[in-house]
């Protein structure tokens, strides 16, 4: 049995925390290995990357995420009961709960409803001189997606909502205040979430049956019950949270454009394949979440490495995305790639890898995707905009990063 390769040294959280996007793959570099062993908060870790990692890290139920992430992260991503938590039947019973809410009709119908919105802000925005796109995203998707959702969301909350949702993505990356400034604010959305399922229940508040409203609070489990309030609540915030969190991905897009002007052309005269393109590669290219742990539920090999029972792992998500051995160039911006992509579930991994029905793979991947989309095309082909001078450097120590300045635009105006 070969020797997992061993960190020097005796605790790499600092490290972590310094090198943040770059950490697994620096020291898989540096060791010359897709695998090695550390500890990270004086537990030991076992970190992987690439291809072959991903699929053994999502392909069948070798690992659990029970276990796999700190409390304070886990309560302002996932928290506990949610279907993220759960593995085998359960977890693929709930998760058809949210893969039936990806439809195409649906997914049309939370693009149009951001589309919207952002149309409508538009117009806001052209007394207000400096406009910070970052911060504007989080309020439109959080509008979009609770409108969506059935969740009732008033103008006067809108602002407080989004910069709730906000706190939760940013703080999961933190230590110290940024992460105990999500789990405050946390705390406000859940009691809020939890009056509108109780309401719903209640027949207090009428929702469309298509709408994810009725779907989390009627939803049974394998047993028939229904989810109790808290759950239910959780599960309702990880639809919200996550869509306002394509917030980043929408100002890594218009980065993209701003750094990358050859790009719009083929954007502006409405090619749709290279729309695809394009917002696929800021999905690889640009930091999104860093990793993701996991935890072996039953000893098991591979590579020669033997995998304990109980063996935390973790999976770089960012190295994956940036491996060489799938990516020529990987360290280029390059949508272009993305027309010769085999569509392989297991090497790009932005948000998870494997079948989205069956694995944990993010169930609203497909809606993120329409939402960057719709983002990308209003950017080049419905308004106008200019860039000032600002400092839009990317810290890969940041998790989540995004650039300094969170892209600042004037002059914002709709030309069609």
């Amino acid at each position: 049995m070969s020797q997992i390769p061993r960190d020097r040294s005796l605790d790499s959280t600092l490290a972590l925390l310094l090198d943040g996007y770059r950490f697994i793959s620096k020291r898989c570099e540096r060791y010359r290995s897709d695998i090695f062993e550390t500890r990270l908060m004086l537990t030991k870790a076992v970190c992987m990357r690439g291809e072959e990692a991903a699929r053994i890290f999502y392909d069948g139920d070798r690992l659990t995420r029970q276990g796999a992430m700190p409390v304070p992260v886990l309560k302002l991503l996932q928290d506990k009961g949610s279907v993220q938590q759960m593995d085998g039947q359960a977890h693929r019973h709930r998760k058809r709960m949210f893969m039936s809410l990806m439809t195409p009709a649906s997914i049309q119908q939370i693009g149009d409803l951001f589309a919207d919105q952002w149309r409508t802000r538009v117009g806001m925005w052209k007394d207000r001189g400096e406009v910070v796109l970052h911060e504007e995203m989080q309020e439109i998707l959080c509008i979009a997606v609770c409108r969506w959702a059935g969740v009732p969301l008033t103008a006067a909350e809108a602002k407080q909502r989004a910069r709730e949702f906000a706190a939760m993505i940013d703080g999961a990356g933190a230590v110290g205040p940024r992460n105990w400034r999500g789990l405050l604010l946390r705390a406000r959305t859940e009691r809020w979430i939890r009056d509108v399922i109780e309401k719903v229940r209640a027949g207090e508040l009428t929702v469309a049956e298509e709408s994810a409203a009725h779907a989390i609070a009627w939803y049974r489990d394998p047993d028939g019950e229904l989810l109790d309030t808290k759950v239910a609540a959780v599960e309702m915030i990880n639809l919200l949270r996550p869509t306002v969190a394509v917030a980043w991905y929408v100002t890594f897009a218009a980065l993209a454009l701003h750094e990358h002007p050859a790009c719009r052309p083929r954007l502006e005269a409405g090619d749709g394949d290279y729309l695809e393109c394009f917002v696929q590669e800021v999905r690889r290219f640009y930091p999104f979440f860093p990793l993701v742990g996991g935890r072996v539920q039953n000893g098991f090999e591979w590579k020669g490495y033997h995998f304990a029972q109980g063996i935390w792992v973790l999976l770089d998500l960012y190295g994956t995305n940036h491996d060489a051995r799938v990516w020529d160039e990987p360290d280029v911006f390059r949508p272009e790639r993305f027309r010769r992509w085999d569509r392989n579930a297991f090497n790009f991994i932005s948000q998870g890898g494997g079948d989205h029905h069956e694995s944990h793979r993010c169930p609203g991947e497909w809606i993120t995707i329409e939402l960057m989309k719709r983002a990308v095309t209003l950017l080049t082909m419905a308004m106008d905009y200019d860039v000032p001078e600002q400092d839009l450097r990317v810290d890969l120590s940041r998790m989540p990063a995004i650039p300094k300045s969170r892209f600042v635009i004037t002059n914002a105006r709709l030309t069609r």
